[in-house]
């Protein structure tokens, strides 16, 4: 079987699809596709790339975040609407000067049944676990990925107290509004310090927290199963235990086009995203469901948390930069006006997403304002007048840009290299492996680039922090310095009032879009297929996978 989209060959595939799909030892899975005769709701989804850890600490992508949110839980969590509500804290209270948290913890939470306790039965959930579990993340031994997060902001050795079993104190350095946001993350999901003790750096594939569902089985690149948490603390509005599945399935098929196929067939019941190779297939240029799938399937749309853009490297430090005709406000400002976004999102998305029209802070965020924050519109005289301006009539005497993008942007790349060329912008788009161009911006090598920003946490300040002159590359990959605009982040940082820290985030956006660092391309949108039998699926502008309260609506036939 290909890994190339399009691509499901004979007799070799469906041997594979047998053996993905009808894994004997899964008990919960009778034969091929639903179980209906044992009246079980399994929830099966793909992950094409594939999964490397089910430990918190190294949930560093969208593929290894989801099974560890079904496995664990967080002090805090983001609701639908991206507002922090309490999860394993049912509560906390904040010091005068904002650098004190105390959380009051549930005292019901049991971490799962597991042969690590005594007995093989889940302790309960202590706030020596929470601050065991977010020391690890800073402990250099473990080496996660995640330790960022509390760089700066957290003292690694008196930053975290248990008080008592149910009091835990976090102690900040200087005051850091979007600190609850951070501690939603999966990074800082709780786990008990028993299971890293007995398995060491095999924790990864050894999992124990205290989640809706408990793992069951991982062959890793054939399936992961997790089973329902009978023990899981939460229950619905009446009363009733959740989660409501009795487990989850999820398959690593590496071709988008085999997976499409399992779900039409009926075998999945979820897909993130739709493939290139059959966008035109399902969808209208407008981003609609095409009439003849319109009770097939469900299509499920929100704004994503995610701007894709180009970015100018800025340091003047470098001889390359100096000469560039990027370095120029003015030209910045022109290719930003030469393009017209709302037609790339038409013909090279079919309708998903939105223009990247009102600054880098996307859709989805409470301080976005269309009104507030102008970005660029599509502007061709504007653009030719600004060339004008630079010393460049008509583009002459401007020498070519050098665009980087990786291949399943060049597309978008050369879509923006077509359009520069028609207002006197010569571009050449070259294309490399994703690998090379992280590696070539992080050294600031790269004077024109692709670059995509997905939010960590929900607040704007995750954003803006791209362009804070104090951080390195990354987040800061243009190498922007504006002494005004680190003023204002700094403020912002230790404003606790909502709509006059959304002030001034939206003055800091004001200002990238006048100085022009960046290309604001489009702001992303969710959007998943689901079977029409899946009830209560929600989504939300982090694209968190959310299973707790999802049924399955299982066939009276078998």
């Amino acid at each position: 079987m290909s890994g190339k989209p399009g691509t499901f060959s004979g007799r070799k595939t469906l041997r594979m699809y047998k053996r993905l799909f009808c894994i004997p030892f899964i008990v919960l899975v009778a034969a091929c596709g639903r179980p209906a005769s044992s009246g079980k709701q399994v929830f099966r989804y793909n992950v094409p790339e594939g999964i490397s850890s089910l430990d918190p600490a190294f949930a560093k992508n969208q593929a290894i975040i989801w099974p560890v949110r079904q496995l664990y839980n967080t002090l805090v969590e983001p609701d639908e609407q991206l507002n922090i509500r309490p999860s394993l804290a049912k509560g906390w209270d904040v010091s005068a000067d904002h650098k004190t948290f105390v959380f009051h913890l549930r005292t019901d939470v049991h971490f799962h049944d597991n042969e690590i306790f005594p007995e093989g039965k889940g302790r309960l959930m202590t706030a020596a676990d929470v601050v065991y579990s977010l020391q690890r993340i800073m402990d250099q031994a473990t080496a996660s990925p995640g330790a960022w997060i509390f760089n700066g902001k957290v003292d690694p050795v008196k930053g975290f107290q248990a008080m008592n079993d149910s009091t835990f104190q976090l102690n900040l350095l200087q005051p850091f509004h979007p600190i609850l946001g951070i501690l939603s993350m999966q990074y800082c999901s709780i786990i008990p310090h028993e299971a890293v003790e007995k398995y060491g750096k095999d924790f990864r594939k050894h999992p124990c927290g205290t989640g809706p569902f408990s793992f069951s089985f991982w062959e890793e690149g054939q399936a992961l199963v997790l089973h329902r948490n009978p023990h899981y603390f939460e229950r619905d509005s009446a009363g009733h235990a959740l989660p409501y599945l009795d487990a989850v399935k999820v398959s690593f098929l590496d071709s988008k086009a085999t997976e499409f196929l399992l779900f039409r067939q009926g075998q999945l019941d979820f897909m993130n995203d739709i493939d290139a190779s059959f966008k035109d297939e399902v969808l209208t240029k407008k981003g609609k469901l095409k009439k003849e799938w319109e009770g097939k399937l469900i299509l499920d749309k929100s704004p994503y948390l995610n701007i894709e853009y180009f970015g100018f490297l800025l340091d003047t430090s470098k001889s390359a930069v100096k000469h560039s005709p990027s370095a120029i406000k003015k030209i910045r400002q022109a290719i930003n006006y030469g393009i017209d976004r709302t037609r790339m999102i038409t013909y090279l998305r079919n309708g998903i997403g939105y223009p990247a029209t009102a600054g880098f802070v996307p859709m989805g965020l409470p301080s976005f304002d269309t009104a507030k924050v102008k970005g660029f519109r599509y502007d061709p005289e504007k653009s030719r007048s600004l060339l004008k301006e630079a010393g460049f009539p008509e583009g002459k005497g401007l020498a070519p840009l050098r665009l980087l993008s990786i291949p399943v942007y060049e597309d978008y790349a050369n879509y923006v290299a077509n359009q520069l060329q028609q207002v006197g912008i010569p571009v050449q788009v070259e294309v490399m492996q994703k690998a090379l161009l992280l590696e070539q911006t992080a050294k600031s090598e790269a004077l024109f680039f692709r670059g995509s920003w997905m939010a960590d946490y929900a607040d704007a300040e995750n954003y803006l922090a791209v362009f804070y002159s104090k951080n390195p590359a990354p987040p800061n990959y243009t190498r922007y310095v504006n002494s005004a605009f680190d003023k204002l982040y700094e403020k912002s940082l230790s404003e606790n009032n909502d709509s006059l820290r959304s002030l001034l985030y939206q003055e800091m956006d004001r200002m990238i879009i006048d100085d022009a660092p960046v290309v604001p391309l489009f702001y992303d949108e969710v959007i998943h297929l689901v079977q029409p039998n899946v009830q209560g699926f929600t989504s939300n502008a982090l694209n968190l996978l959310e299973l707790r309260k999802v049924k399955i609506r299982l066939s009276p036939n078998p």
